[in-house]
C-alpha cells in the first residue's frame, strides 16, 4: 500500500457483554490499514472477529459493547466522542453491503423508497435529483429496466440482483470506501462470479476503495490486492495476495487453503481443518489456534504470538513459522 491509509484500525479490542452478566473479549489488538483505492479482503472462520471489526469502524456495534484502540477514516478519528465521528461519515464516505440482501432490504419498501431516503439526507438533495441518482446507479449495477426497478419490493427480485441493489444502495451517495461483508454468501457459482466482476468494475471506475470480508479465500483469490486472515479475534497473517493465498505461512491461512475444494475430489480430496473456532470469550492459553495445529509446540500453548515479519509486507502470528520451508 502506497501513501497514508484512508481507513486505519489500530490495536482495536471489542468486549461484549455476557448472559452472567460478565464480558467477553471479542477482537483483540487488530490493526487493518486500506489504501485509497485498494482492495483489501479480511478472511476467517465465523465468530473470528472479521465483522465486528469493521461495524466498530461504522460505529454500529450491538448494545454493551465497549472498545479499545483507534479507527481513522482519513485523518478522522471515528470511534469515541459518544460515535459522532462515525455517524459523520457513516452512508456518504463509509458504506457497507451486509450479508444477507433478503434482510437487508426492508420487504415493506419499494427500492426506490429505500434507495433515495438516504440520499436525501446525506446529500441534502430533493427527491427528484435523488431518484435519477437511484435510477443511474442501478443501471451501473446492470439492474434491467432501473426506472420500473424504483417502484419494485426485494421479494421481486432474485438473490443475485438483490445483491446488487443493496450494492447500489450503498454506493449512491457516492462513499469512498465500501465494507462489503460476504457478498457472495448464499449465491450460485455464476451470480456470484458476476457479483465479484461488479465490485471490482467499481473499484476502477469510481476509485472506490474496498473492506471485503468473506471466510472463502477463493472469493479474495479474484478480488484483493491484499489479505487479512483472522482467527479468534485475532489477525494471524496478513500480506498481498500472491503472498497469503500462494505461499501462506500460519497453518490456519495454509488449512483454509487446503479446505478449498482443487479439481476432482477423487485426485484432490477435501482437507477439512479439524475441530471447531473456539467461542468468544473462551479463547485457549497462548496461541488460540494450537489446539487444531498438528505443528503444535509448547511453547504455542503457553505464550500468545505477535504478528512478525516473515519477508517484506508478510507478516504471521506463528511462533515457529512450520510451513517456511515447504511455502519458501
Amino acid at each position: 500500500m502506497a501513501g497514508a491509509p484512508l481507513l486505519s484500525i489500530e490495536n482495536l479490542s471489542i468486549s461484549l457483554p455476557t448472559a452472567d452478566g460478565g464480558r467477553a473479549l471479542a477482537v483483540r489488538g487488530v490493526d487493518i490499514a486500506i489504501g485509497e483505492g485498494e482492495i483489501v479482503g479480511l478472511a476467517g472462520e465465523s465468530g473470528s472477529g472479521k465483522t465486528l471489526s469493521a461495524l466498530a469502524a461504522l460505529g454500529l456495534l450491538p448494545a454493551g459493547a465497549t472498545t479499545g484502540g483507534r479507527v481513522m477514516f482519513d485523518g478522522r478519528e471515528l470511534m469515541g466522542n459518544g460515535g459522532r465521528g462515525a455517524a459523520a461519515v457513516r452512508g456518504r464516505d463509509l458504506a457497507m453491503v451486509f450479508q444477507d440482501p433478503m434482510t437487508a432490504l426492508h420487504p415493506m419498501l419499494s427500492v426506490g423508497r429505500q434507495m433515495t431516503e438516504h440520499l436525501v439526507q446525506h446529500r441534502r438533495i430533493g427527491r427528484a435529483e435523488a431518484d435519477r441518482i437511484a435510477i443511474a446507479m442501478l443501471d451501473r449495477v446492470r439492474i434491467p429496466n432501473p426506472k420500473e426497478a424504483m417502484a419494485r419490493f426485494p421479494h421481486q427480485f432474485s438473490g443475485g440482483m438483490r445483491q446488487r441493489i443493496a450494492i447500489a444502495s450503498a454506493l449512491a451517495a457516492g462513499p469512498r470506501l465500501l465494507i462489503a461483508d460476504e457478498p457472495t454468501t448464499a449465491l450460485d457459482v455464476t451470480v456470484q462470479a458476476g457479483i465479484l466482476r461488479l465490485i471490482e468494475n467499481l473499484r476502477r471506475e469510481l476509485k472506490l476503495s474496498v473492506l471485503l470480508i468473506t471466510h472463502d479465500l477463493g472469493v479474495m483469490s479474484a478480488l484483493a490486492d491484499r489479505v487479512y486472515v483472522m482467527y479468534a479475534g485475532r489477525v494471524v497473517e496478513r500480506g498481498s495476495r500472491a503472498a497469503v493465498l500462494a505461499r501462506p505461512r500460519h497453518p490456519y491461512a495454509r488449512g483454509l487453503l487446503d479446505a478449498l475444494p482443487h479439481g476432482s475430489p477423487a485426485d484432490h480430496p477435501l482437507k477439512a481443518l479439524p475441530g471447531s473456532p473456539p467461542s468468544i470469550g473462551r479463547f485457549p492459553a497462548g496461541c488460540a489456534f494450537h489446539p487444531r495445529c498438528r505443528f503444535a509446540a509448547d511453547i504455542c500453548r503457553a505464550d500468545i504470538p505477535e504478528l512478525l515479519p516473515v519477508a517484506e509486507g508478510h507478516a504471521i502470528a506463528c511462533p515457529i513459522d512450520p510451513l517456511a520451508a515447504v511455502t519458501a
